[in-house]
């Protein structure tokens, strides 16, 4: 058996990051995709220079061509898929009566739209890491907001709740294929996103090594062992 390779998408930054970082550390070859080459391109010599085995590769997930492109990069490159995270999100607030039409597409694209496609032009090669080592992992980045839905978060909301399903389907389908879908429900995550929360500081948040560890704890599950999804829960916050 070759080295394991992971995809991750939003892996510029934040939650991505962390996850890539930890996968890198374990011995993963890891792809890493963001819409911005030049935060995308500084992160991955970040990476490069703690002795990772990263590539990067642009790509806006709204466009499929983005996508397909994206995973054909990383087949390229290392020939198999281990783990594909999709991370990459965006979330606009506002209240529902407000709601701009090209903003609530914006997100439906991004956030669920995206997961699905990417989730689509992956499952070949993650098939064949399933029928190799029973242990393929998909871990789709939701939300809380997926759980309890947000008042002037709706839209964001609504592809979280969208995701978890996507998540719930997926391993309906090819839990026989040794494909195991988790979905990640966090809280508040010290990243940018959370930039606009007032009264909560960044120390106080979730962090986004939090979610790397959840990764590395599904890898070291038994095959028989499947977790359909975790939330993750800031300390004294009521349910």
């Amino acid at each position: 058996m070759g080295a394991r390779a992971a995809l991750v998408t939003g892996g510029s930054s934040g939650i991505g990051l962390a996850i890539a970082r930890a996968l890198g550390e374990d011995g993963y070859g890891v792809t890493i995709s963001a819409r911005r080459e030049d935060k995308l391109e500084a992160t991955a010599t970040e990476l490069r220079e703690a002795g990772l085995d990263v590539q990067a590769q642009p790509a806006n997930v709204v466009s499929e061509d983005d996508i397909k492109a994206l995973v054909a990069v990383h087949r390229e490159r290392f020939g198999r898929l281990d783990v594909l995270v999709n991370n990459a999100g965006v979330g606009i607030g506002g209240a529902i009566a407000d709601a701009e039409t090209k903003k609530l597409d914006m997100q439906l694209d991004v956030n669920l739209r995206a997961v699905y496609l990417m989730t689509r032009e992956c499952i070949p090669m993650l098939k064949q890491a399933g029928a190799e080592h029973g242990k393929a992992l998909v871990a789709n980045t939701a939300s809380i907001a997926g759980k309890y839905g947000q008042g002037w978060l709706a839209a964001y909301s609504a592809t979280k709740f969208g995701v978890v399903g996507l998540t719930q389907a997926l391993h309906k389908e090819h839990g026989h294929d040794g494909i195991q879908a988790t979905a990640l429900c966090p809280g508040f995550v010290s990243t940018a996103m959370t930039d606009w929360v007032e009264g909560v500081e960044k120390d106080q948040m979730i962090q986004p090594e939090d979610i790397a560890e959840a990764i590395r704890y599904l890898l070291r599950t038994s095959r028989a062992c499947f977790v359909p999804e975790l939330q993750f829960i800031r300390a004294g916050d009521a349910l």
